[in-house]
């Protein structure tokens, strides 16, 4: 009798209970998905329409009813072909996770190399392009540039984005911990109300960011202004204090107090020069 209850206790309590749990997941990391590749206009679309066949159907409205039936296939066909991009991006988002990631991460301290790098260009108002790869490959971007394994350092980093150097005009890649490749070419944003003063850099930025879950801290050539472009959003004109917290958070890393190690870094770097 007490493993039947046991059973009855599973079939009527735990089972029920871990449904709407799951179900409650799904809903809420899709929500999560749409906010990230900005298909909410699709789904909005969609409930139009579904709300406007339920109102022609209980009404009896058989002129809208017959012209929704006819237009109902192409109107699939057209939106898999309009919002193509979007659809890829929801496929895309599936299938990340952080157990998927591979490789060593980056270290507090290296975050604080590319920092220091950054408070440099943007000084020098030199335009910079990094991007720190996550759970989701880079490798077509990788090819795209000049294949490098080497320590991620501030001088590195500056050596990249001299005005003179044939690298200066594309992204570095940092994957694994490592810089793994520079002049790098990013696809350009799909995106049509991008602020019509951002330059290729910015737009490059907003482009991988869309297409992958990469983090991206973009260098304004022309203002010195610091960004970063993650989750299909650019995140304009940061203080070194915000590009600082976003990256420790996004890059998941934890350790010692990032300002005593910039403290360090910049400490170092004036004994050099």
């Amino acid at each position: 009798m007490a493993a039947l209850r046991e059973i009855w206790f599973i079939q009527q309590i735990i089972l029920p209970a871990l449904d709407v749990l799951l179900l409650s997941f799904l809903i809420y990391r899709g929500y999560q998905i749409l906010l990230e590749t900005r298909a909410v206009q699709l789904v909005r679309g969609g409930l139009f329409l579904a709300g406007l066949y339920a109102v022609s159907f209980f009404l009896n409205l058989r002129t809208l009813l017959w012209l929704i039936n006819l237009l109902a296939p192409s109107f699939v066909i057209g939106v898999a072909i309009i919002f193509q991009p979007e659809l890829r991006k929801i496929f895309t988002k599936l299938g990340q996770g952080r157990w998927m990631q591979t490789g060593d991460r980056s270290r507090p301290q290296q975050v604080e190399e590319v920092l220091a790098a950054g408070e440099e260009l943007s000084r020098s108002r030199r335009g910079g392009l990094i991007v720190f790869g996550r759970s989701l490959s880079l490798r077509d971007v990788i090819e795209s540039g000049t294949v490098v394994d080497g320590e991620v350092s501030r001088r590195l980093l500056l050596t990249f984005f001299l005005f003179d150097t044939p690298l200066h005009d594309g992204a570095v890649i940092i994957e694994g911990g490592r810089v793994v490749s520079a002049g790098s070419f990013l696809p350009l944003s799909e995106q049509t109300d991008v602020r019509r003063s951002f330059g290729t850099r910015h737009r490059a930025a907003l482009g991988l960011a869309e297409e992958s879950d990469a983090v991206i801290l973009v260098v304004s050539e022309e203002t010195g202004s610091i960004s970063l472009a993650y989750d299909a959003n650019l995140y304009y004109d940061l203080t070194i204090d915000e590009v600082e917290s976003r990256l420790l958070e996004l890059l998941d890393l934890s350790g010692r107090p990032a300002a005593a190690v910039r403290r360090e870094i910049e400490e170092v770097a004036e004994l050099e020069d």
